[in-house]
């Protein structure tokens, strides 16, 4: 019936369909229906797989598909709206499901990270492990080491990971880094040597730039369009480098932010020495960088009474302070802007209050007191916020009503935290790397799993918690007795599923 509508009446008029439908394409979700239900032509009309398909994509569902990958767009587009409402009922109350990704064998963690679902770690006993939370099978294969010289002695405490879509990065204490890729298997395809401890270590998120900070030097390397690794960049800082990220979506070398102590330099391969900020006296306490600007801490002192501790947003392109928000009598201890929506930053203090800025007005629109011992790390989005603090508690909370949604504590200080629309992974890391007393005798090389850190992967998708999705603890079979994070023996193990 719809190819045989040549004209469609409007009133007193009869317009071609091509016209109606145009006119139609202004009209949201609420008007089409009531527009539906005008006659058995504007039905046909209102329905037309093309408006619901840009409906869809305007509100950022199934944008990597084309029309005819979906014969009923207004389906398609009732199913996200549906899912993400669960989601968003399931995030507030908390059903989902909660594992831990431990790795048993004695080693204390020592940094994590995360890249879309794949988290990486890094142990005092040198091994690094990968685990795809996207996944049930939560398996976690060790990315090999180069050998030392000589293959002697015990392999160095790893100081630092990184993780992207291609790219897992970990920098050693003997100064050594490896970079693996994700796609070629658990041998390293870079591997370079710094002299001194490195301080600090930065991975492009969608790109291939490495950048290292050791001593009083900051080393770029990445691979040419052939794929050999070289070193675009090497600069001489005139401090010792506390926070160091990579630019990302630059096109050509790339660019780096470091703060060294209480100077931020912009680092270009043909721009060497550009300072973007520097006030004697007034340390870098936290730095985050988007594609276009940078944002970091800065702490005072007390004979800069009229000036309390603030966070400066610095854009990069014209290398100008665009404002500074925050007026706090306690330092401003971690910042989040790559990941904050359009026009916002969320930062946490000492002072164990989580504050989201308007970078538009300069000014807090929303204070959330967080945590005892102070707050560690942050993350938001457009309704909630995650936060996690020195005492070991993650926090989640909803941004409009500045109210905590629910809790999870552990041992130690939460040091990473990342969410998308369905999961979440929290770390908590020890400050003591070496603990004393832990072990059964002096002899024991094994350290209490207690003083290990741990890792949790919350899962709130109601994709993955259908009937026919199998929970790891379910997996036991006859021949392997141990069915739980505690090595309990079940009495009757599940029959292999």
């Amino acid at each position: 019936f719809q190819n045989e509508i040549n004209e469609v009446p409007f009133f007193d008029v009869q317009l071609p369909y091509e016209l109606a439908l145009k006119i139609f394409q202004y009209l949201g979700k609420a008007e089409l229906g009531r527009c539906a239900q005008v006659s058995r032509t504007w039905k046909i009309l209102a329905e037309d797989e093309v408006l619901w398909y840009r409906l869809c994509q305007e509100e950022g569902y199934l944008l990597d598909m084309s029309i005819s990958d979906h014969s009923c767009w207004k389906l398609a587009l009732k199913n996200c709206r549906a899912r993400e409402h669960m989601l968003k009922t399931n995030w507030k109350n908390r059903v989902g499901a909660v594992s831990q990704l431990r790795y048993e064998p004695g080693g204390v963690l020592c940094d994590v990270h995360s890249c879309d679902g794949v988290v990486m770690a890094g142990y005092t006993s040198g091994e690094v492990r990968l685990w795809d939370t996207r996944t049930w099978d939560y398996t976690a294969p060790v990315l090999a080491a180069v050998p030392g010289p000589g293959g002697a002695g015990a392999p160095p405490h790893v100081s630092f990971v990184r993780i992207n879509s291609s790219l897992a990065v970990a920098a050693y204490e003997d100064g050594t880094v490896s970079v693996w890729s994700l796609l070629l298997g658990q041998e390293p395809i870079h591997h370079f040597q710094h002299n001194q401890r490195i301080q600090a270590l930065a991975l492009a998120p969608g790109g291939a730039a490495v950048a290292t900070a050791s001593g009083f030097e900051v080393k770029v390397e990445s691979p040419d369009d052939k794929g050999f690794w070289q070193t675009p960049g090497t600069f001489e800082i005139q401090k010792l480098v506390n926070f160091l990220n990579l630019v990302p979506d630059v096109t050509g070398s790339p660019v780096a932010v470091a703060a060294a102590e209480d100077i931020v330099y912009l680092l270009r391969a043909e721009d060497p020495g550009k300072v973007l900020h520097s006030v004697y006296g007034q340390p870098v306490t936290c730095l985050d960088v988007s594609a276009r600007e940078a944002a970091f801490g800065l702490k005072t002192f007390g004979w800069l009474l009229n000036e309390p501790n603030q966070i400066l947003l610095y854009n990069l392109e014209t290398n100008q302070c665009v404002t500074k928000v925050g007026s706090s009598i306690g330092d401003f201890s971690c910042v989040n802007l790559h990941s904050s929506p359009p026009n916002l930053l969320v930062a946490g203090n000492k002072d164990r209050r989580v504050r989201v800025f308007d970078v538009r007005r300069g000014e807090a629109a929303c204070s959330l007191y967080a945590h005892q011992l102070g707050v560690s790390v942050v993350q938001m989005d457009e309704w909630k916020i995650v936060s996690g603090g020195e005492e070991g508690l993650v926090c989640v909370w909803d941004q409009r009503m500045a109210t905590k949604l629910w809790e999870m504590h552990a041992r130690h200080p939460v040091r990473h935290v990342w969410f998308n629309s369905h999961s979440l992974i929290t770390a908590n890391i020890p400050e003591e790397k070496n603990p004393r007393g832990s072990s059964i005798t002096d002899d024991d090389p094994s350290v209490h799993r207690k003083y290990r850190g741990i890792i949790y992967s919350y899962e709130f998708s109601v994709d993955q918690l259908a009937v026919e999705s199998v929970l790891p603890i379910c997996r036991s079979s006859y021949d392997e007795v141990t069915g739980y994070n505690y090595n309990i023996g079940l009495a009757v193990p599940y029959d292999s599923i």
